[in-house]
């Protein structure tokens, strides 16, 4: 549904191997032309492992938000043909350092519609099989691995030590 916008052409400015950056030529129902910038994303997961009444969360350095955040594990869908439960179950492992057989979806959502096209699923992890945890990235292998009450994390929401989007939306969903 397009509601009368029609994309007439675009034009790639950048990519990375994570990232395209595109610019969008565009017509509005009333026929004027006007451009949008547009980033590119292979689209993400994320999963809410549940361990009883607790939560397993990672705490981890953003270079974009300038700090540590408190998150639920979650990576970006970047294995071609890769199912989304598939992709949260390695997250889940790699980052955390738990497997779940059981996955629940919570919701799915675009994380920032203004300026990009990444479509995420959140989904509440139950059975979890502890394993070795094998971070990637350098924010990885120096994260903290925090398991904490459900009830506490709504409570880190609240007081704003929790602000991470994704975040939100699992905790608050989960059951």
């Amino acid at each position: 549904m397009t509601d009368g916008f029609e994309v007439v052409g675009s034009r790639r400015l950048a990519s990375t191997d994570l990232f395209s950056f595109e610019r969008l030529h565009l017509v509005d129902p009333e026929g004027r032309g006007f451009s949008r910038d547009v980033l590119r994303h292979t689209g993400a997961v994320a999963v809410v492992p549940r361990i009883d009444n607790d939560v397993v969360l990672i705490r981890q350095y953003r270079a974009a938000a300038g700090r540590a955040l408190l998150e639920i594990p979650a990576g970006k869908r970047d294995v071609p043909g890769e199912p989304p439960e598939e992709t949260a179950r390695r997250e889940c492992a790699e980052e955390v350092g738990f497997t779940p057989s059981r996955l629940a979806p919570l919701a799915e959502f675009y994380t920032g519609p203004g300026f990009t096209d990444e479509f995420m699923v959140v989904f509440q992890g139950d059975d979890l099989t502890p394993v070795p945890t094998s971070p990637v990235s350098h924010e990885e292998v120096a994260a903290e691995i925090v398991r904490i009450s459900l009830e506490d994390a709504l409570g880190l929401i609240r007081s704003g030590e929790i602000v991470d989007a994704k975040t939100i939306i699992g905790l608050t969903l989960a059951t």
